[in-house]
């Protein structure tokens, strides 16, 4: 019979093995930067352009290699970090698997160049496709420099997979911040399509987290020291009120190496208890050490998932590490007396300042100042409309319930609506007709308001820059990581036109992490939820019966942009039975 099983070739099975090692131009930084580390480095350089997707490279002052070692090191498992299985049960190298560089050179142009400190001449190795082109002697200065271009020209079919320029930068600069984050005694220097992006010299660990965020999220940190026979544990976490709305922004790092741990992530969250408010999330730096005889980090080829021989152990630590750093801060929660419909304690007023009625009011629509009437303002020839200015709505009474839910009575029962999601359909699709071009752009600001991004914001804002425009966002580039707003849409509350553009930037994020969406449904799901009005948040009844009439007027109103339920109704059959009133 004929055999059916074969033997791959070397060539096949490199392109195979690169597929768990490099996803993108992110998965090769991160893979040099280790060795780099790994070689004690003092200073690295890198360079990107394109993203990465044309063109990579990491120097580093490090040990160098031989010129037997600069060949060898593009071998499937080949690697100067571990030589027995002793030695896999206490890794402490970033790297030890052997498998980068000879899946790096499968599917890429690299050229490296090395020298060791002790000798005169370096050495270059030229390799395309897993196939050395020329190797040999060559001048370079001490330590080891890899040029990466071309990704996966081999593999067209992985390149088309990689995202535009500014999301794989992004990918990129996220890798050289964590090693930025965890090696604050390095000199690390990033460069993208011949900008210097971060140029941070080596300084104590309060400094680089400085350096790295800036003076105004250091600020809002709170320090945290902890440590007993087992582990330490060292890092910032953020107080309750510099919290997010995301996660986004959570480094862990464990031995130096930075891991993606859920179970870890909800310990610090833990220790938080009521100190934040309802979808908050802490912004933190955790930087964990543990003997490496009690940690499994042979788990995936990417070496950012581990094990704990006793994982619980380690989650209750956390806790009461970041609990205890936080209980020795003053940061008793205060309260806030929130102004009603008719003032606080019955008094005049709105229900909080620059939060009234008219920001639930769709364009075209009014309200009757002297009687408090809303209506829509109908252009002549509405079809079944009305030409007058002002048209009653269809709902009379209307409670609102803890401050989160709308209650009013219909013909058959009555209907409760969770007033959040309600105004999260609304804006969702205001924003997706502006993004259209059918609703006139938002409100010109008095003042601009200049904001301060991180470089990886500061791409995704020039990326979605169109769409935001388009949205009402009008914003101008002062260098590559200040921006100055102009305008805002109209739905934005005053007083949170920074705040709604940074919140709308960090769920865009998140959601890119979690859920498959198209930039502007993107855009739009995240801007409706963070500009929406919030569970908690008073209305009056013109504000309610407002909100009512808006929903109704949407495509969908009976289910919020992520699906969860707008409405839900209560026949009176069904209040009857509940008491047990006969039909």
């Amino acid at each position: 019979m004929a055999r059916i099983i074969n033997i791959l070739p070397e060539s096949l099975v490199n392109k195979i093995a690169a597929g768990e090692v490099v996803q993108r131009p992110a998965s090769v930084i991160k893979e040099l930067l280790e060795n780099s580390l790994d070689a004690g480095a003092t200073a690295l350089t890198v360079v990107i352009k394109e993203g990465g997707k044309t063109f990579m490279q990491v120097a580093d002052d490090g040990g160098g290699m031989s010129d037997e070692d600069a060949v060898l090191a593009f071998d499937r498992h080949a690697t100067s970090k571990i030589t027995t299985y002793e030695d896999l049960e206490n890794i402490r190298t970033l790297g030890f698997r052997g498998e980068a560089l000879a899946s790096i050179a499968a599917v890429s142009h690299v050229e490296l160049h090395t020298r060791k400190r002790d000798e005169g001449l370096g050495f270059r190795v030229r390799i395309e496709g897993g196939e050395i082109r020329n190797k040999g002697q060559d001048s370079h200065q001490p330590g080891t420099s890899v040029t990466v271009k071309n990704l996966f020209y081999n593999t067209p079919g992985r390149r088309n997979f990689l995202k535009t320029n500014n999301t794989e930068f992004k990918h990129v600069f996220d890798v050289v911040l964590r090693a930025a984050i965890s090696h604050p005694d390095r000199k690390i220097t990033f460069v993208s399509d011949d900008e210097t992006v971060l140029d941070l010299h080596p300084t104590t660990r309060d400094n680089r987290i400085r350096d790295v965020f800036g003076d105004r999220q250091t600020e809002g940190l709170v320090a945290i020291g902890d440590s007993n026979e087992h582990m330490s544990i060292v890092g910032y976490a953020s107080k309750p009120n510099y919290s997010r709305r995301t996660r986004v922004e959570q480094y862990l790092f464990l031995n130096g190496r930075y891991i993606v741990n859920r179970s870890l992530n909800h310990a610090v969250f833990q220790a938080y208890e009521h100190l934040l408010e309802k979808g908050s999330f802490p912004f933190f730096v955790i930087l964990l050490t543990i003997d490496p005889h009690r940690v499994d980090v042979n788990v995936h080829p990417s070496k950012m998932e581990v094990k704990f021989d006793d994982e619980g152990s380690v989650y209750r630590f956390v806790v009461n590490a970041v609990r205890k750093s936080l209980l020795a801060q003053d940061l008793a929660p205060f309260v806030e007396e929130r102004m009603t419909s008719s003032g606080p304690r019955g008094g005049e007023g709105g229900w909080n300042a620059g939060n009234s009625w008219e920001r639930l009011l769709r364009p075209g629509q009014s309200v009757d100042t002297e009687t408090g009437e809303i209506g829509i303002a109908r252009p002549m020839g509405h079809p079944g409309g009305s030409t007058s200015a002002f048209s009653s709505l269809p709902f009379g009474n209307v409670w609102q319930i803890h401050n989160k839910y709308i209650v009013t009575p219909t013909t058959e029962g009555l209907m409760v609506v969770d007033q959040h999601v309600a105004h999260e359909r609304v804006l969702y699709e205001r924003i997706v007709d502006r993004l259209a071009g059918r609703v006139p752009p938002g409100q010109q600001l008095l003042f601009s308001h200049t904001i301060g991004l991180t470089p990886g914001d500061a791409a995704l804002v020039a990326q979605l820059h169109p769409d935001l425009t388009a949205m009402g966002f009008e914003l101008k580039f002062f260098g590559r990581t200040t921006v100055a707003l102009d305008a805002v849409p109209q739905d934005v509350k005053p007083g949170e036109e920074t705040t709604i553009l940074q919140q709308l930037i960090d769920l865009y994020k998140e959601n890119e992490h979690t859920v498959s969406l198209e930039p502007r449904e993107n855009l739009a799901k995240s801007f409706s939820c963070r500009a929406a009005v919030k569970a908690g948040d008073p209305l009056n009844a013109d504000e309610m019966r407002s909100l009512l009439e808006q929903l109704f007027a949407t495509k969908n109103p009976f289910v919020c942009p992520h699906g969860r339920p707008v409405i839900v109704k209560l026949t009176l059959a069904e209040l009857d039975k509940r008491f047990g009133r006969p039909a």
